[in-house]
């Protein structure tokens, strides 16, 4: 992949030059399922660098749309509105991103989250997709080694079917 934009400008390399790196695929920019995610990944992102992994998250939302509501992550966030890495991986999209129960409860935990952090500069938003599309995107995980090999991946099932941090740091773990 080779030297990627941030949404803040800055730039990151993919993979890492040095431990392991976690990319995920998410949804659209405030994507309440995305939102309760990641902001769990950012209280525990120390624990996730002193391990040696390093985060990268794609969304298939424009940068600008980002920046309001997942620019304040401790991580690298990168717009993909053309869904070019999201094909180079195969991270697909599809109707059953909404049918699992998981996913409505995973978004009305999202939605009540967003609703306790309003007004805290901290925390990011939640708001409905300008396009309808990205509600069918389906979440995807990859680790890295730092030469570009894909040591573990998983295709979500539907929107709220992502590793959690206890599972990657396990997995990282298990790889050694």
């Amino acid at each position: 992949m080779g030297e990627l934009d941030t949404v803040t400008g800055q730039s990151v390399s993919v993979p890492a030059p040095a431990g392991r790196t976690h990319l995920q695929f998410r949804r659209f920019a405030g994507c309440p399922i995305c939102s309760l995610h990641l902001h769990r990944f950012a209280d525990r992102h120390q624990q996730l660098t002193d391990a040696g992994i390093t985060e990268v998250v794609f969304f298939h939302s424009p940068a600008g749309e980002l920046r309001g509501y997942q620019a304040l992550l401790p991580f690298a966030v990168i717009a993909d509105p053309n869904r070019v890495y999201y094909r180079q991986f195969g991270v697909e999209k599809g109707l059953r991103a909404l049918i699992s129960p998981r996913s409505w409860s995973a978004g009305a935990r999202g939605y009540r989250a967003a609703l306790r952090h309003r007004g805290d500069p901290n925390y990011a938003g939640v708001k409905s997709s300008s396009d309808g599309e990205t509600h069918l995107g389906l979440p995807a995980d990859f680790l890295i080694e730092p030469d570009g090999t894909i040591v573990a991946v998983h295709y979500g099932r539907h929107a709220d079917d992502q590793w959690s941090i206890d599972e990657l740091l396990d997995l990282h773990h298990a790889l050694g």
